[in-house]
């Protein structure tokens, strides 16, 4: 099981693309995952995204480690959220690990960090920044 300092020092790594080439957005009802690296090339991680299939702007951001441990999650138009010491997070909460809840804590958004996020797309930029990725390839979708 993972600590604290772990996970801090695991979220403040500067990480990049494990793959070089733009990145395809998933569709409607569609996910996506894309391997990261940390620039040291030790340790890897996961960014996924989850469209919803009905609401367009629904969407579902996380960056993972060890391939199950959810690090960060950015429920966009999901509903509200309730913390394990039942205060509620409004719609659009950052789940953040914490050794006392995993990802189940959510934060409501920093200041200026998601500032588009009627737009999945640059959302997800913007969410991948937020992860420290460097060096952001061009985000292509298909249909939207």
């Amino acid at each position: 099981m993972l600590t604290q300092i772990e996970v801090d020092r695991l979220l403040g790594l500067a990480k990049r693309l494990a793959k070089d080439g733009e990145l395809l957005f998933p569709g409607r009802g569609e996910r996506a995952s894309y391997d990261l690296v940390s620039t040291d090339g030790r340790e890897r991680f996961i960014a996924d995204v989850n469209r919803g299939r009905f609401i367009l702007g629904k969407c579902t951001y996380q960056e993972r480690y060890n391939v199950t441990e959810v690090l960060l999650r950015l429920d966009v138009d999901g509903p509200p959220h309730e913390n394990p010491d039942g205060s509620v997070m409004r719609c659009t909460p950052l789940h953040v690990w914490r050794a006392d809840a995993s990802d189940k804590w959510a934060i409501e958004l920093p200041e200026g960090t998601f500032p588009r996020l009627s737009d999945p797309v640059a959302t997800l930029r913007d969410f991948l920044a937020y992860c420290n990725v460097t060096h952001i390839p061009s985000i292509v979708t298909e249909m939207f």
